[in-house]
């Protein structure tokens, strides 16, 4: 699989890459973003998957995250996809809102149309986007991998590495969609994407698939207590007592006085890249 270099820039000792090709998987073409750490002039260095939230594309994380000084310091690389397939012909939400279609693929692979042909990004992100590094030149252990994410993306994270047991070393969450069954977003998403069976919904809910774990991968969480979204969409009380219920390990910490934003995931960010490089390099 070829890829193509879209930008390169020198960040930390590292670099900052951004990188296209043709996905067989959503069928267009997709861009995504690296972040070489200095140490992979050296040796193919771990890799943390982060999965960027509604509206957002790869930039934002790279942009405003301040990740890559921390990445740097602990010798792992960062993935960022997008966030939804894009391109001419991909379908959109017909009234243009921005929690669904473009933007808000939530990391599900969906069986119902208009969607089902390219609203692919479960496997995007497990499968082919791993082949595609793995395929690459580029110095990375993509066997040596763990999953972040925010809001959308942070339900991503947790539902992925749920679903995959003995695929990630490590996972954490910035202000999750903790259960897609018991929110409007996720009532919308799963039910345009999924079907109106709301069973199947249980698969991408990470609330429902704490109970029947075949890992019990210790799961770092924060929560902003000035979240706009913390009781309508969130909802952490419902991932807590799933965690409390079937002894998984969860660190769910609320920070008083954030919100939603970059402001917060930038403050914090630090201690997520610690706890998956300390996972990733067994220490």
């Amino acid at each position: 699989m070829s890829l193509e270099q879209v930008s390169s820039n020198a960040m930390f000792g590292g670099k900052q890459l951004k990188l296209k090709h043709s996905s067989n998987t959503l069928k267009c073409d997709m861009v995504f973003s690296v972040y070489l750490p200095p140490q992979a002039g050296a040796v193919n260095v771990p890799v943390i998957y982060w999965l960027s939230g509604l509206t957002c594309t790869d930039d934002n994380f790279v942009q405003k995250a301040g990740a890559q000084q921390f990445a740097a310091e602990a010798g792992v690389a960062i993935v960022c996809p997008d966030t939804s397939p894009r391109g001419e012909g991909i379908p959109d939400d017909p009234e243009a809102a921005y929690d669904f279609g473009l933007g808000a693929g939530f990391y599900v692979k969906a069986t119902q149309e208009p969607w089902s042909k390219n609203y692919n990004m479960y496997d995007y992100v497990t499968k082919e986007l791993p082949e595609v590094l793995a395929g690459s030149d580029l110095p990375l252990d993509t066997d040596n991998c763990s999953i972040m994410g925010h809001s959308m993306g942070g339900h991503g994270a947790l539902t992925i590495a749920l679903k995959n047991a003995g695929k990630y070393k490590a996972v954490s969450a910035f202000s999750p969609i903790c259960s897609p069954l018991n929110c409007p977003w996720g009532e919308k998403a799963l039910g345009n994407y999924i079907g109106d069976n709301r069973q199947d919904w249980e698969q991408y809910d990470a609330c429902a698939l704490i109970a029947k774990a075949d890992e019990k991968l210790h799961i770092l969480v924060d929560q902003g207590q000035n979240d706009d979204f913390l009781g309508s969409q969130l909802k952490p009380e419902l991932l807590q007592q799933a965690c409390q219920d079937a002894d998984h390990p969860l660190t769910l910490r609320f920070q008083a006085g954030y919100d939603h934003s970059y402001f917060f995931i930038a403050t914090y960010i630090e201690d997520h890249i610690n706890h998956h490089a300390s996972a990733l390099w067994g220490s």
